[in-house]
């Protein structure tokens, strides 16, 4: 087994890029290394398995449906819901747009287009939402205050009769900053309106909030939880017996219940359910490890003066964004890229040099959004060289 590095290949015994040239990857919010037990499989469904579950002629078919079934289990038994509620995407961004956008046709007849969101989602809901104003939809989209956290009475107070949807992210990719999640399915206990979360960066990580059984709809992916790129999953809860008006987005096949055609890409599907069975049985010792992280982090980089965004009560334990003053982020990037990778936003977004939208909507000063950061690990991240990063950091430092 072969890894691509930037020395040429060099030969592994296992899945991951030796650490001996490269440096410490601090981008786990942009996507995460994946556990070996999860490539084993996936690398057998690759070469041996390699079945289409659609298939029922034959034995091959037939083991890959039960191995797709298998995984419908493992990730419905994380959230807590049914088997059949389970549809596979290619990752959250296709799941919130089918929540979305397949919602849409429902609310129309219904007469009720009213939407109400936060100010502060990644831009596969906020452009999902741009797209629905077109249509002749009303979208309130609810700032958050300067923790990072959207305020629940905020919400209570956009609900109107005709609010069909409210769709709020667990926890925000840039800042970690968790939302309210358990005092907004509060707010919308005796309302009709469907209930959407984008739980990219919490599904496997935080587990009860997600099974609150008023949450109708939520998107995940498969590489934030130590899986596969290219796979995700929607989950949509039904009411007792009434199903989530969803309509399909594209058409041909009638695959996922008619709502996502097209074959099912079975070893990364098997890998997203192993990868979220694991995550059930080890989210607490991950959390562990990722707080003993954060705390060697911290000791190293705020005593330099840097400026954290976003209140740490409410920060997932592996997630920091800051900045220090006088340094412009790409700077900073440059500097330490031979020692930590890090970003200076979203993965989605980071080619446009916008400034970050969350940063602006929590009321930031321009040059703490300039000089703002993203470091994100996991319980697989090695030890950084703080003292190093250290020294860099004093030489970018206005005063030196």
């Amino acid at each position: 087994m072969y890894a691509c590095t930037c020395l040429g290949f060099v030969k592994r015994k296992t899945p991951y890029l030796s650490l001996m040239t490269l440096p410490v990857y601090l981008d786990c919010n942009a996507t995460t290394p994946m556990e070996e037990d999860v490539w084993k499989i996936v690398r057998y469904f690759f070469e041996v398995e390699y079945g289409n579950d659609g298939s029922r002629t034959h034995e091959f078919g037939t083991r890959a449906k039960q191995a797709v079934q298998r995984a419908r289990e493992q990730v419905s038994l994380t959230l807590s819901c049914q088997r059949d509620e389970i549809i596979f995407t290619s990752g959250a961004t296709e799941s919130n747009n089918l929540a979305l956008l397949g919602l849409a046709q429902a609310a129309t007849r219904s007469g009720r287009m009213h939407i109400v969101s936060t100010a502060i989602e990644h831009k596969a809901v906020l452009e999902p939402l741009e797209h629905l104003g077109t249509r002749g939809f009303e979208i309130t989209l609810i700032p958050p205050c300067s923790t990072g956290r959207v305020n629940a009475q905020a919400i209570r107070e956009a609900m109107r009769p005709d609010t069909f949807a409210v769709s709020v992210m667990h926890a925000n990719n840039e800042t970690g900053i968790v939302q309210p999640l358990d005092e907004i399915c509060e707010v919308l206990r005796d309302h009709s309106a469907y209930l959407h979360v984008d739980a990219a960066q919490t599904f496997g990580k935080l587990i009860e909030p997600l099974q609150n059984a008023r949450i109708d709809l939520i998107s995940l992916s498969g590489h934030k939880i130590y899986g596969p790129k290219g796979i995700g999953a929607l989950a949509t809860r039904r009411r007792g017996y009434e199903k989530v008006p969803l309509s399909p987005l594209i058409f041909g096949g009638g695959q996922e219940r008619n709502l996502r055609p097209g074959t099912l890409p079975v070893p990364l599907v098997v890998g997203l359910g192993v990868a979220s069975e694991i995550a059930l049985k080890s989210h607490k010792k991950r959390t562990s490890d990722c707080i003993k992280f954060g705390n060697r982090l911290e000791q190293a980089l705020l005593p330099l003066g840097a400026r954290r965004h976003g209140s740490k009560e409410y920060c997932l334990p592996h997630v920091i964004n800051l900045s220090f003053p006088g340094i412009d982020s790409e700077a900073l990037i440059v500097a330490l890229k031979s020692l930590v990778a890090i970003s200076n936003g979203s993965a989605c977004t980071s080619a446009s040099y916008k400034p970050s939208h969350v940063l602006e909507a929590m009321g930031l000063a321009p040059d703490d959004i300039s000089g703002a950061i993203r470091l994100s690990w996991c319980h697989m991240t090695p030890d950084v060289d703080w003292s190093q990063v250290i020294t860099r950091i004093h030489q970018l430092l206005p005063d030196n």
